[in-house]
């Protein structure tokens, strides 16, 4: 079973993989890519257009991202540690900065890239 962080977008507007790392960067998460789709990826590759599942190592572990028309769901197993789960909420707001999406919070309604980063205690550069 897996603990889902989901990121909503406005309908075409989820960003590409090259725009999320760069945010990723901003907080010192270098996410190197592991699976493209199911496919042995390597960790720098980039990822063509349409993709719709990577596996990238933070935090200690393994996170899933997978993309819809309008959003994008992270996903960690639901033993993940401290560490990892705060590697997973990174890219989530990562997403959300990148594509001026909204996240789904677990105590409430969604929110900005912005007041997730407030209330995950998240500090980009």
């Amino acid at each position: 079973m897996g603990l889902d962080r989901i990121i909503r977008f406005p309908a075409g507007c989820v960003p590409a993989w090259d725009a999320i790392k760069s945010h990723l960067a901003r907080v010192g998460e270098p996410a190197p890519l592991r699976l493209i789709d199911n496919l042995p990826a390597f960790p720098d590759e980039t990822p063509e257009a349409g993709w719709r599942e990577l596996r990238i190592t933070a935090g200690g572990g393994m996170i899933t991202i997978r993309q819809s028309t309008d959003a994008i769901t992270c996903t960690v197993w639901s033993n993940a540690d401290a560490a990892l789960l705060a590697a997973r909420d990174r890219v989530a707001w990562a997403c959300a900065a990148s594509g001026g999406g909204t996240l789904v919070t677990d105590t409430g309604p969604a929110v900005s890239h912005t007041e997730f980063a407030l209330l995950s205690n998240i500090h980009p550069a």
